[in-house]
């Protein structure tokens, strides 16, 4: 698959990539964000964590305000961050923030006509990191995090496929989508009316049937402004307690849904996952 760099910009050492380049996933061009520590100067693989954004981002608000590249270089991980959704004038596309391109919700639509373009779970489950282990020097280890919609993204994939993750994480996660009006809204656009092919991307029913775990850490400002009518991490929790799943949920005094608050614990979040890579 052919790469084409659109930027490089030298960071502690290392390297903040982007690249473009069509998935035959999507039927569309992509571009994606990687950060290469400065252990991968020499050939060296190291493990990598791919970060999954929310409703509006693309590959660059990650790699720009979270500040995670110092603490990436200092533990030798590589991040790769997607855009979040299939983009272009072809790609069906909503005048709603939270539906259609800029948000593709993580999930494989199946109703017309996102069904043409938006298969974002097969994209970032597969199609995406076999191209970065093919194209950079990462070994197979790797883990998942994201905020918001990509928080989301991040516990299904997790969920859904435990072998494939070392550890996940999430800031502010849409804990229970098939109950809450984001989740809802897109599920229904994206899936259709039956909400039962909707369980399949709701965390917090995966979470509450899970028989095989990967640690799992959630970080929630209490003064977030969707907390109360879009998050409700608490269904996190309890399903966490019905089926003894290995969830940490740290419930963080006076921060909202900025990347200030990703920011102030993007260093936790990294610390925690190169215990489990490294393992």
């Amino acid at each position: 698959m052919s790469l084409e760099i659109a930027s490089a910009s030298k960071s502690f050492g290392g390297w903040t990539k982007h690249y473009t380049h069509f998935s035959e996933v999507l039927n569309c061009d992509m571009r994606f964000a990687i950060y290469l520590p400065p252990q991968t100067a020499n050939g060296q693989k190291v493990p990598v964590v791919h970060w999954l954004s929310g409703p509006t981002c693309t590959d660059e608000n990650f790699m720009h305000k979270a500040g995670a590249q110092r603490i990436a270089a200092e533990l030798g991980i590589a991040l790769v961050a997607p855009d979040t959704s299939p983009r272009g004038d072809a790609v069906a596309n909503d005048d709603s923030y939270d539906l259609g391109q800029g948000a593709g919700f993580y999930v494989n639509a199946t109703r017309s006509p996102w069904n043409r373009h938006y298969h974002m779970y097969d994209y970032v489950l597969d199609e995406l990191p076999q191209l970065v282990e093919t194209a950079f020097p990462v070994s197979g280890s790797a883990s998942v995090m994201g905020h918001a919609m990509g928080g989301h993204g991040a516990l299904v994939l997790a969920l859904r496929n435990p072998g494939r993750f070392r550890s996940v994480s999430a800031f502010s996660p849409i804990s229970n989508p098939v109950n809450y009006p984001w989740g809802r809204n897109a599920l229904t656009a994206y899936l259709g009316e039956d909400a039962s092919a909707w369980s399949e991307f709701d965390a917090s029913l995966l979470m509450r049937k899970a028989t095989q775990f990967v640690p799992a850490l959630v970080d929630q400002g209490d003064a977030d402004a969707f907390l109360d009518e879009q998050l409700q991490p608490e269904t996190l929790e309890a399903a966490s307690k019905v089926s003894g799943y290995p969830l940490k949920l740290n419930r963080r005094d006076g921060y909202d849904h900025s990347y200030y608050f990703i920011a102030s614990f993007i260093d936790d979040h990294l610390r925690f996952h190169i215990q489990h890579l490294a393992a």
